[in-house]
């Protein structure tokens, strides 16, 4: 199929990715735009892999609130260099990321900032329940871990369903902006609030 000026532009509007990556991605996905949004969100993945050990310094603290002042987040996202810091892009990036922490409360970054002690509560409640529903002894664990698979999709920021588009989730969007500006990109810290509720991140 051939690949013509236009299927290459909607694709970099898609993805933010340059025209030859896009072009590149297009003609090895043979003119399906998703499969090309695959390569090149697998490529992005590569190269945030990269880029990981990098120092990222620089970068926004962006803020948040909702619901009439009701409830409110902050979050620092980093990259390498003052120059992609300042882009509109990166801001936006912060200000999406903030959104979701407002919105959907994520307790940790990523599940290595989940304490042990509330995933072992986590596995002993789904042990239960699936004992209790009379599920075989020798599947329980199974279970449990499989559940505690949902539960961190719920509660790490990283593996949320972005809220705008729940087909990718927050980490997606860090690897397709590391991808874009070649620089190491992470989320340091957060902090939500609630009015009237104790206990933040």
């Amino acid at each position: 199929m051939e690949i013509n000026a236009e299927m290459v532009k909607s694709l970099r509007e898609i993805t933010g990715a340059g025209m030859m990556e896009c072009k590149k991605a297009l003609t090895e996905a043979k003119g399906n735009i998703e499969e090309a949004k695959k390569l090149l969100r697998a490529r992005g993945a590569a190269v945030a892999e990269k880029r990981a050990g990098r120092e990222a310094k620089q970068g926004v603290v962006e803020s948040y609130i909702h619901a009439g002042g009701r409830i409110g987040a902050m979050v620092e996202v980093n990259c390498e260099t003052d120059f992609v810091a300042r882009t509109d892009e990166f801001k936006q990036l912060a200000r999406d990321i903030a959104m979701q922490i407002a919105a959907m409360s994520p307790l940790a970054i990523s599940r290595d900032e989940v304490s042990k002690e509330i995933v072992q509560k986590e596995l002993d409640t789904y042990r239960e329940q699936a004992k209790v529903e009379g599920k075989p002894e020798q599947v329980l664990d199974q279970v449990a871990e499989g559940k505690l698979e949902k539960f961190y999709q719920e509660v790490v920021l990283l593996e949320q369903a972005f809220i705008k588009d729940p087909q990718r989730v927050i980490k997606d969007l860090i690897m397709d902006m590391t991808a874009k500006t070649g620089e190491n990109v992470s989320i340091r810290r957060f902090q939500r609030f609630e009015l009237g509720v104790d206990g933040t991140k």
